[in-house]
């Protein structure tokens, strides 16, 4: 029987590089995009949208983490976080998110079971927990970009193009 590859390093690197992707697109919008209500939600800002990447980051690793020793980041104010103090969360965010693999990786593969966890809607392997973070991520940055062009604020191809350059994000650091 062929050795199965330790993938952990290629299971890092690609959150990482999803959560540059995520800074990426947060460093480059326009300061005036940021309190702009969306369209159909208006009790909802981009900012409220961003915001909620990093919150759910933070619940993410108290459900599954915290009874295995990670500590969850605080969340932000969605309503009054501005640029660098969410670009300062989503490191922290990003850095619980890696820890939270890193555990699943350390045992065998699957996140251990949490008594928190109670939704039950992912199964708790690397890959699965992986997929789903970074879908997480893609459609919430998706819905920013097609904001700003809603809204007035078409974001520049360098923006735009430059969320698809994973090579260049994974070299970032």
């Amino acid at each position: 029987m062929d050795s199965v590859p330790d993938l952990r390093g290629t299971t890092l690197e690609a959150w990482t590089t999803n959560a540059r992707v995520t800074a990426f697109l947060v460093d480059r919008l326009p300061a005036e995009l940021w309190a702009m209500k969306v369209p159909g939600a208006p009790q909802k800002t981009v900012r409220m949208l961003l915001a909620h990447l990093h919150n759910v980051r933070c619940r993410w690793i108290k459900t599954l983490g915290s009874e295995h020793g990670l500590v969850a980041p605080a969340n932000v104010d969605r309503r009054t976080v501005g640029a660098d103090g969410l670009l300062a969360a989503l490191g922290v965010s990003a850095a619980g998110i890696w820890d939270l693999l890193q555990l699943g990786c350390d045992h065998g593969g699957s996140l251990p079971e949490s008594r928190g966890y109670l939704w039950r809607n992912l199964p708790l392997d690397v890959g699965h927990v992986l997929t789903y973070f970074v879908a997480h991520e893609a459609h919430h940055r998706g819905q920013v970009v097609m904001l700003a062009r809603q809204l007035g604020h078409r974001l520049p191809e360098e923006v735009t193009g430059g969320l698809w350059q994973w090579s260049r994000r994974a070299r970032e650091g």
